[in-house]
């Protein structure tokens, strides 16, 4: 059986998905489970049952400080090795992230995987155009963002999901492989196109000044945002490759179109 992590997310709910669809035996963990889903809560490592898993599919664990999604990483790790699981799937970070205020806990967590004992696939995933698309901000019938010029090689999430899917209904030919998946360049000005209205950048200070004055954000996600904009800005992350699409066997989905749709979203909102 196929356990796929974070269930009730977006990325993990999509994968799951994914894999019914190819027919595959496989079922999700949540803390907060629905639908025949298992309990899986990482904070509670002693818990944690994954018995009966052949393939862990370990969705990043994040919405926390480093040392917190480090150790529940580290847990369903343990986990799989205690109950023999005999494939660990990671989805994380692509490598041009690595400046990325949240590429260090999976950095810690890919050596995890790596020393675990277990065969392994390590995804690399880059940024969501859903993301990239929700990030600009309405202001007078424009769009605006700290992204400057720069541009984002963004990933539809179904693309990811699909990838992840693909990877661990046959896990074998992968093992011992870490991925780089991202997409086709997107840049803000573009999406402002799509949708027919100017875009306007504006600094990184006032960025963080605008997402500090957002009480909803938690304290390690403001920096987190801006390093995304710094990274788009100055040309860091939109670098593409070939893994995706030879993963998929098929061209990957229109970032474009998916962070139109997503900004288009957020001004409804």
């Amino acid at each position: 059986m196929i356990l796929v992590t974070g269930a009730s997310g977006n990325l993990g709910s999509a994968t799951l998905a994914a894999l019914r669809a190819r027919g595959a035996d496989a079922t999700g963990g949540s803390r907060t489970p629905r639908g025949g889903m298992r309990l899986l809560d990482f904070d509670d490592p002693a818990g944690v049952d994954l018995a009966g898993v052949s393939t862990l599919v370990l969705v990043s664990a994040g919405y926390a400080e480093d040392d917190r999604v480090i150790g529940r990483h580290a847990a369903a790790l343990d986990a799989a090795a205690r109950d023999g699981v005999q494939h660990v799937l990671y989805t994380s970070l692509a490598g041009a992230g690595d400046h990325l205020g949240f590429a260090l806990a999976h950095r810690a967590t890919e050596r995890l995987v790596r020393a675990c004992g277990l065969p392994w696939t390590i995804l690399r995933n880059g940024l969501y155009a859903e993301l990239f698309g929700g990030l600009l901000m309405w202001a007078d019938g424009a769009l605006e963002s700290a992204f400057g010029d720069g541009a984002l090689a963004a990933v539809a999430r179904a693309d990811l999901a699909e990838a992840a899917a693909v990877v661990a209904a046959d896990p074998a030919p992968h093992g011992g492989r870490t991925y780089d998946l991202t997409g086709t360049p997107v840049t803000a000005a573009q999406v402002a196109d799509g949708l027919g209205v100017p875009h306007r950048t504006i600094g990184l200070g006032e960025y963080r000044r605008r997402l500090d004055a957002m009480p909803q954000l938690l304290p390690f996600q403001p920096p987190m945002l801006v390093s995304i904009a710094t990274g788009i800005r100055h040309g860091f992350l939109d670098g593409t490759g070939p893994d995706l699409a030879g993963i998929l066997g098929r061209p990957v989905r229109d970032p474009l179109a998916t962070a139109v749709t997503a900004a288009a979203a957020a001004m409804r909102r």
